[in-house]
């Protein structure tokens, strides 16, 4: 107990302890570090090594409080331009998304320490830790993550506003994910890693592994992650006690139905970063494993990845430019994915049998796993997926400069736009929104569209005015544009509700009124009068009705407002030459 109390005194004071991290020092194993040790054990190891480790801050997350960084350089070089000139690879990882799950924190603040500790930050690698991301969760105390084996205390899924942050990238509410934005454009990594815990069956495994689903990752990084990066983490990780599997996501119900490669779309992490064309993954430990042992692997994993990325720092690095040129050319964009479930690998896995018994509170049955009797066998890896809907893209959106929020994200993104000098008329490509499905409860604070359905007008004459953004369809992160700006996209901007203003009408008619003006317009417009009695023999119910009638002939007349439904974000289809700033 005495060793214990000084352990920690010598922490709290800086002397040659100071190194030690609170879950080292607890004697169960079975702590998670608070955000105010976090954040003073990171002080202390930046002081103890001024040179190699330095901490930076960014923006304010929704407690108040900036999201720290800590970036590890061999050389002392700390600028991210001069990095990439000097053709270094950049990791960025990120902890306590969830602060349920804190196996990163803890491990982190180890790995960190002992590559500055044994000198073993590699030359041609910058590594970037966000130490921890979730905040305002992590200050919210408790033991709320009920199925779960440990630590004995930890901070809460939600933020401060209650949201998810891990389906907050896309569509950013959060002040953290704004923060998140600036930190991952500024150090643009190469390769990026979220440290989660999972949910769900039980099995033998302590570690699994969420890596960008193959078909939705550009083929140039995909064909390098399916056939050397990942195999590589497989082979390091068993060879390290840690075999690993991938994330365990059950076909139905148990693993034995086989499991289904997780698709994170851009409302996740690694949904978002790969549409700036990074290498991404997201380790998730096993709940019910012990915590020292989530910790453990972890720390492995990580080390694991540095390594291998220094080891293919030239590899990755000509990769990430290969891509970057390939899609500013690419054409034709994804915008929704299905499961192919005709396709499948058989894979080793190791479980536990599951099994059915009476539950000791309903009498019902019930499902459990029996430790005592684990299984290796073959089971279905269903990781084929195919795009059910696609968009090819315009030379250039034009984006209204109303639409403030859009403009924002893409400034933090480092979108490329050019604003219009002057107001004028051009003819481009735009959408109306003939039907949508929207959620009839909220999600993540919004009731999302999806199923959406478009007329698309060609030749459209739209008035723009002076200050509008044109954005080129030229750019390394066309994913980013494409996927966000079309409204058909699983997690478009439009999907999100930030274009739900233009999906209600502004103007109508009295009736009483539009009768005479209805009727003078008809008889000046015989071929709409034509089109109405078409109309009324081939719809009874329009015939028996004079307010629809009446209707009919006021959405196909010039009274009824062009912009209602229309999508606001035009597409220019052809190069067409603007004064732009």
């Amino acid at each position: 107990m005495k060793k214990l109390l000084w352990l920690a005194l010598a922490l709290y004071c800086g002397s040659a302890y100071a190194q030690v991290t609170p879950f080292e020092l607890s004697t169960d194993k079975n702590y998670t570090a608070t955000y105010a040790e976090v954040m003073a054990y990171y002080a202390k190891l930046v002081k103890q090594y001024p040179k190699q480790a330095r901490t930076f801050n960014y923006g304010s997350t929704d407690a108040g409080k900036p999201l720290t960084l800590l970036v590890l350089s061999k050389d002392g070089t700390f600028d991210p331009a001069k990095i990439k000139a000097q053709n270094k690879r950049v990791i960025l990882i990120n902890n306590g998304i969830h602060p349920g799950e804190p196996e990163g924190i803890d491990a982190s603040m180890m790995l960190s320490r002992d590559l500055l500790k044994k000198g073993l930050i590699p030359n041609d690698v910058v590594i970037c830790f966000i130490a921890l991301y979730n905040i305002d969760g992590s200050l919210n105390r408790g033991i709320s993550r009920v199925s779960q084996n440990g630590p004995r205390a930890y901070g809460f899924r939600g933020n401060y506003r209650n949201l998810d942050l891990n389906r907050d990238f896309i569509k950013a509410d959060s002040r953290n994910a704004l923060a998140f934005m600036q930190i991952f454009n500024t150090w643009q990594p190469d390769v990026f890693l979220d440290n989660h815990a999972s949910n769900g069956a039980d099995y033998q495994y302590v570690m699994t592994l969420i890596e960008t689903q193959k078909n939705k990752q550009h083929p140039i990084l995909a064909k390098y992650t399916a056939e050397q990066l990942s195999p590589e983490l497989y082979r390091r990780m068993a060879k390290s006690g840690y075999d690993m599997i991938p994330y365990v996501e059950s076909m139905k119900g148990t693993p034995d139905s086989g499991i289904v490669a997780f698709l994170e779309t851009p409302r996740f992490s690694t949904g978002y970063t790969v549409q700036h064309n990074t290498i991404s993954y997201v380790s998730e430990t096993h709940m019910l494993k012990p915590y020292d042992k989530k910790v453990y692997a972890t720390y492995a994993l990580m080390q694991h990845l540095i390594d291998v990325t220094h080891r293919d720092a030239s590899q990755i690095g000509k990769l990430k430019r290969e891509t970057d040129e390939a899609v500013k050319q690419q054409k034709t964009f994804a915008l929704n994915w299905d499961l192919d479930d005709q396709h499948y690998d058989m894979i080793p896995f190791k479980g536990y049998e599951a099994a059915r018994k009476p539950s000791d509170i309903s009498g019902l049955p019930r499902l459990y796993y029996d430790r005592n009797k684990p299984y290796t066998k073959n089971i279905k890896y269903f990781n084929t997926y195919r795009a059910t809907l696609t968009a090819d893209k315009p030379v250039a959106y034009i984006i209204p400069q109303a639409w403030g929020k859009v403009i924002d994200l893409f400034k933090l993104n480092h979108v490329a736009m050019r604003r219009l000098t002057h107001n004028t008329t051009l003819t481009v490509q735009t959408y109306y929104i003939t039907d949508l499905k929207t959620g009839t409860r909220p999600y993540e604070g919004h009731y999302v569209h999806s199923g959406v359905k478009l007329n698309v007008i060609n030749d459209n004459k739209v008035k723009f005015y002076q200050g509008d953004y044109v954005v080129s369809t030229d750019q390394p992160i066309n994913r980013y544009i494409v996927e966000t700006l079309e409204p058909q996209g699983v997690d478009s901007f439009f999907a999100w509700n930030f274009f739900d203003s233009m999906l209600s009408q502004k103007e109508h008619y009295s009736d009483y009124v539009f009768e005479d003006i209805a009727y003078q317009y008809l008889k000046q417009h015989p071929e709409l009068q034509k089109k109405l009695d078409d109309e009324k023999s081939r719809n009874p119910q329009l015939a028996n009705s004079a307010a629809a009638q009446l209707e009919f002939v006021y959405r196909n007349s010039p009274f009824f407002e062009n912009t209602y439904m229309r999508y606001p974000v035009a597409r220019l289809m052809n190069n067409t030459k603007l004064d732009l700033q």
